[in-house]
């Protein structure tokens, strides 16, 4: 049927017909679409105002969220209810979202590192296992004090092997039991409390306000700062032997400390890019006109002072001569002199558990890599990456209205969400294929469950998140939504 004639109101008042050889109907779903006779082509925009029709019975567009989908591209209804997308360019049709695949919304996917996992594998293949200690190690905590407790219970701890065996703990005024879980969550709660950086322990780099280095003047904020990194450097080394991730990200010159290996001025850039820039025109003219000698100034809490590079250097002027000595000088002095204490005790614990040779087979990129896991979370590699139980498959419409929320969240949303459901916020190395669970390797899993009337719910010792089956996209989002950002502490076996 032809509805040439039908009008839409423009801006000026007046009624606009659809061009010529277009006409409109309806879809199964109650949703409009557009027909070009002309080209024997349909879609879901309007030719007269280039908007999409609205879905049935929503107030905004699916759309809004993820963007429209690409040129030549069509969402229609199946008749069971399912999503499925046209690609009028080839004439072919497919359930998954052609949005997945774009990098601007899922993530560039990480590519596979055959030597990395090599690496891995010989580390973990020499990790020496602990004899003669107990099946396992209790950790009684408080959620409102949980630095002061971990840090009393595991700096009390002399025979470190002992932190080596199976992890057990426990959230006072909790029921749940930890398979792997509440460890994993321990972890990822007290790697936000002791990087803090209103310990005073650590600080943020110049370049942004999540990459962390160490705050030279730890000492006058806490007199025990020294016994702290020695701490916090046994927790990094638990969580790399347990295949723990730290909810934190350090400046590359960290992991470059860790391993022993020179700082240049191309980690300068990374960490403070004014101070590069002024190290570079240094290093690309002449110095003298500067006036500059072997000595900085220093300012720490409001307490200036100055900082002889060499002995005798607030007399020693900067010249085209000796100004690589001075930039090397200066590298080292911002990096490694003025933290040269605390990472030494920093590495003293982590080496207690780990030790420091081993993790040599790494450059600086796979020891954060090692450390910390992937920020960045790529959503095509977990939509391939994760299991559906009870009714639920792949090409389900609740699968597709979840993945269609989880695209539409940003990544900070989107690491919360994995979060809730497996207890931590990073991915490892190679990607989700790689979850572990309670017992060993466990995919992300999704499991029907329960009426339209309750909430999400997590199993995070199991990786799963258990969905009730929704009656709308919108319906899903809010209550995933809800769930995630109300979510703290377990109120059964986890």
């Amino acid at each position: 049927m032809f509805y040439g004639d039908l009008v839409l109101q423009n801006a000026g008042g007046e009624e606009e017909p659809l061009p010529p050889r277009w006409s409109m109907q309806v879809a199964p779903n109650g949703r409009t679409f557009f027909i070009d006779h002309a080209s024997r082509r349909t879609t879901w925009i309007d030719p007269r105002n280039g908007r999409a029709s609205p879905m049935p019975n929503q107030t905004r567009r699916v759309e809004d969220d993820l963007g429209p989908l690409p040129e030549g591209w069509e969402e229609r209804v199946h008749t069971d209810g399912r999503v499925f997308y046209i690609d009028h360019n080839t004439r072919t049709t497919q359930w998954e979202d052609p949005r997945l695949s774009n990098p601007n919304i899922a993530g560039q996917a990480v590519p596979y590192s055959r030597d990395y996992k090599q690496k891995y594998e010989y580390f973990k293949s020499h990790i020496r296992k602990p004899t003669n200690v107990p099946n396992k190690f209790e950790i009684r905590i408080r959620r409102t004090s949980i630095l002061e407790d971990s840090y009393r219970i595991i700096s009390s701890v002399t025979k470190t092997d002992l932190l080596k065996t199976k992890l057990w703990v426990e959230f006072e005024g909790e029921t749940g039991l930890d398979y792997g879980g509440l460890a994993r969550e321990w972890f990822y709660l007290l790697s936000k409390e002791m990087f803090n950086p209103y310990y005073g322990l650590f600080e943020y780099s110049a370049m942004d306000n999540y990459t962390l280095q160490i705050n030279n003047g730890s000492g006058l904020c806490n007199e025990e700062h020294l016994s702290y990194f020695k701490f916090i450097g046994r927790i990094a080394g638990m969580a790399v032997y347990h295949g723990k991730l730290l909810d934190a990200f350090f400046i590359r010159p960290f992991y470059k400390m860790m391993l022993q290996k020179p700082i240049d001025l191309k980690d300068m850039e990374s960490v403070d890019t004014e101070y590069y820039n002024s190290l570079m025109w240094i290093k690309e003219n002449d110095p003298r006109i500067l006036e500059l000698t072997f000595c900085l100034d220093e300012d720490v809490f409001g307490q200036k002072s100055q900082h002889e590079l060499k002995p005798g250097g607030a007399n020693i002027d900067v010249t085209n001569e000796n100004k690589d000595e001075y930039i090397k000088l200066v590298i080292e002095w911002r990096f490694v002199a003025r933290v040269k204490e605390q990472m030494s005790s920093f590495l003293d614990g982590f080496g207690s558990i780990i030790p420091l040779n081993l993790i040599k087979i790494f450059d600086e990129h796979e020891l954060e890599l090692l450390m910390c896991g992937i920020q960045n979370i790529d959503v095509k590699d977990w939509r391939e990456n994760t299991l559906y139980k009870g009714d639920y498959h792949m090409n389900h419409i609740i699968i597709q209205w979840f993945w269609r929320a989880v695209l539409s969240f940003s990544n900070e949303m989107r690491s919360r969400l994995l979060q809730f459901v497996t207890g931590t916020s990073r991915v490892p190395m190679n990607g989700f294929k790689e979850l572990y669970g309670s017992n060993g390797p466990q995919m992300f899993t999704i499991e029907k469950w329960g009426t339209p009337n309750n909430f999400p719910r997590a199993h995070t010792c199991f990786n799963r998140l258990d969905l009730p089956p929704y009656e709308g996209y919108l319906q899903l989002k809010d209550k995933l939504i809800k769930a995630i950002e109300g979510s703290q502490g377990f109120a059964g076996v986890d």
